[in-house]
């Protein structure tokens, strides 16, 4: 609720629009709401039992025609939706953080749905002003499974030597708005480490990050992890950051590139555009490239083109 307040002073600016809005959210932890609302949506911990025992308990108090949605980022619509008694009626509406800047929502449908709980999941989203991506459950969806293999290919060049600062200046020199490893840190280490091990397949996770969860270092919430955070900023060297080896850009964009083409092929996504789109969308990725599936067709900007787009 605190959050909530200073979100609508700084963004509505008149005090009575601000208080106005701030009237409108309604705290309801005995969930007297329920059985009024036409879309209920769970944002709990990402423990599958935990959201089904909330499920039992809210399904029952729903209104027939209600939509129930989970904002998980990585657990499968189908072992959320065991011992509903409507289980088409879950549909997953994944906000990604900041939810008050990010324009996407990954609007999550099984296979197999009818359609209908993922058209009003999408027009629910575009009233609230959002982008909404149709993606069918799969393992972090779209945006986070080409995010995953990105971030560990930046820890893992953390691991051969690079300082954490060069990477992320290879990253933003590249277009994208913030590098990987303030991205995790922001993230926090922690999460970063559960969605990895969700779609790495059992592999060991990077020396660097395994090192600083076992110092408690969990990044931007714990006050240290690849940088040391003050006031809510990273602390970065004034000198210009030096080791990024020739190419280190292209190497780590090019495990995110691939994972967006697997993700096309396995119909997670719909279409190379929208593809594209959705990435560009949720992870920030350069847009005057056009997004990293167009980017790798070889359609590119020359780089006196980039350095315009970009300063655009």
């Amino acid at each position: 609720l605190k959050r909530a307040a200073e979100l609508f002073s700084r963004r509505l600016k008149d005090p009575r629009e601000a208080r106005a809005a701030f009237d409108r959210l309604i705290p309801d932890p005995a969930a007297d709401g329920v059985p009024l609302a036409d879309v209920v949506i769970e944002a709990i911990s990402e423990q599958p039992e935990a959201k089904r025992a909330l499920y039992r308990s809210l399904e029952p108090r729903m209104k027939a025609d209600a939509l129930l949605a989970t904002n998980t980022s990585s657990l499968s619509l189908e072992t959320l939706r065991a011992g509903l008694a409507r289980p088409e009626r879950l549909v997953g509406i994944h906000f990604f953080n900041p939810v008050a800047k990010m324009p996407l929502v990954e609007v999550v449908h099984a296979e197999g749905d009818t359609g209908e709980a993922r058209a009003r999941a999408c027009a629910f989203v575009g009233q609230i002003d959002k982008l909404a991506l149709p993606v069918r459950s799969a393992p972090g969806f779209l945006v986070n499974a080409v995010l995953a293999p990105y971030m560990l290919e930046a820890m893992r060049s953390v691991d051969e030597g690079v300082s954490a600062q060069a990477v992320d200046a290879a990253m933003v020199a590249f277009g994208m708005p913030m590098g990987p490893l303030e991205l995790a840190d922001t993230v926090g280490l922690d999460i970063a480490r559960a969605a990895g091990e969700e779609l790495a397949g059992g592999a060991a996770p990077p020396r660097c990050l395994a090192d600083r969860l076992a110092r408690g270092q969990l990044g931007k919430k714990s006050g240290q992890g690849f940088y040391t955070w003050r006031d809510g900023k990273p602390v970065k060297s004034a000198d210009a950051p030096a080791g990024a080896p020739p190419g280190l850009a292209r190497r780590l964009i090019q495990p995110l590139i691939d994972a967006t083409r697997e993700r096309v092929a396995a119909g997670i996504v719909a279409d190379a555009d929208l593809a594209d789109a959705g990435v560009i969308f949720g992870t920030g990725f350069a847009p005057f490239t056009g997004g990293p599936l167009h980017y790798q067709s070889g359609d590119r900007p020359d780089s006196s083109g980039m350095a315009e787009s970009a300063a655009h």
